[in-house]
């Protein structure tokens, strides 16, 4: 399994970003895919799941109305659209796959080196 997310950067508050995830080793068509995220100094906490076929999407509460999961099962790709960020989304952002989520902490699954997402005030 390989995850290789990319997209971060600085952004001001209010601004947006899109995140994209390279997936390989496994048959990314037939698997949930998600991300999560870590504050510093905090545990990953799940942001969002789409269903293999693109159609079912979940959100955590404080990214909703604000972020998009999409993917591309023909390229292999998993994207997240942030919208309206806030300088509490400040975090490194994940791709996962067969993330166990706990009370909203991702316990265990596979992700990637992770991506750098800072917003500025």
């Amino acid at each position: 399994v390989q995850l290789v997310e990319s997209g971060g950067g600085l952004v001001q508050r209010g601004g947006s970003l899109r995140l994209s995830c390279a997936a390989s080793g496994f048959t990314f068509s037939t698997f949930t895919m998600g991300w999560a995220r870590q504050i510093s100094g905090k545990k990953i906490e799940w942001v969002s799941n789409i269903s293999p076929d693109g159609d079912q999407t979940t959100y955590a509460d404080f990214v909703k109305g604000r972020f998009t999961i999409a993917r591309d099962n023909v390229q292999n790709t998993l994207t997240l659209e942030m919208k309206n960020l806030e300088t509490n989304d400040t975090a490194v952002y994940y791709c996962g796959k067969d993330l166990t989520v706990v009370a909203g902490q991702v316990v265990n699954g596979y992700w990637g080196q992770g991506t750098q997402v800072t917003v500025s005030s």
